[in-house]
């Protein structure tokens, strides 16, 4: 795991512990409640900017960094929806994963089934935001292997948070269904030219054999409205 040192509360500092290769978060206790708001905008860009990076499915036991207890899987529910964590018997802290993280603070919202059909007529296959398997969307509106609902980030949530408030309160965005998916599709096209060129000269529409990761298209959504 990489340290990244950002901004706390009352002028302090908190030092995270992040895993680019499986996206998760590790927090000593209490210190998801010690981030200020401009640690958030910090922590997108850093996700932002390693976007790209390998990513590796979780390991199917989890132990404690501090004294390699192994971790305990659980689920937390607020407003934005429901996320699984791994929590230390001991107490010595919980792991999370970027998204669930995203979840916890209200910056991720579900996508409505409406918004569902409409990405499943583009793309045949999607990774779950929260454990990163893949998904047939076309059969399923949530995930069979965690329970998961399909989520994206909430730019206008993110938005908020990054303008000052101590809380980020996600309100419904109205986005009509077409609208999201061509928006989502087109920039996961863009993303991938460079290495399917001869996909991207096809058509305005991915082939039905590729696949999507919500966690990047929603990194690429919020990084666009923060620009």
């Amino acid at each position: 795991m990489e340290t990244l040192r950002l901004p706390g509360l009352s002028g302090s500092t908190v030092d995270l512990d992040l895993c680019f290769a499986c996206h998760g978060i590790w927090f000593d206790p209490q210190e998801n409640l010690k981030l200020a708001p401009a640690a958030v905008a910090e922590l997108f860009r850093v996700l932002h900017e390693r976007r790209d990076a390998a990513r590796q499915p979780l390991a199917p036991k989890l132990h404690c960094p501090r004294c390699n207890t192994a971790l305990t899987q659980g689920f937390d529910v607020v407003r934005s929806g429901r996320y699984i964590t791994y929590r230390c018997p001991n107490r010595d802290g919980r792991f999370a994963t970027f998204s669930s993280f995203m979840i916890e603070k209200g910056f991720v919202r579900q996508l409505t089934n409406p918004e569902i059909d409409d990405i499943a007529r583009r793309v045949a296959v999607i990774h779950c935001s929260s454990c990163g398997a893949p998904v047939d969307i076309r059969k399923d509106r949530a995930c069979p292997h965690c329970g998961s609902a399909f989520s994206l980030l909430d730019p206008e949530a993110v938005e908020k948070a990054l303008q000052g408030y101590a809380r980020a309160v996600a309100t419904p965005t109205v986005v009509k269904a077409p609208e999201l998916a061509d928006a989502l599709i087109m920039i996961e096209r863009d993303r991938r030219q460079a290495q399917r060129a001869a996909q991207a000269q096809g058509g305005a529409l991915l082939s039905a054999g590729s696949d999507v990761d919500l966690w990047t298209l929603g990194i690429e959504l919020v990084a666009a409205v923060l620009d």
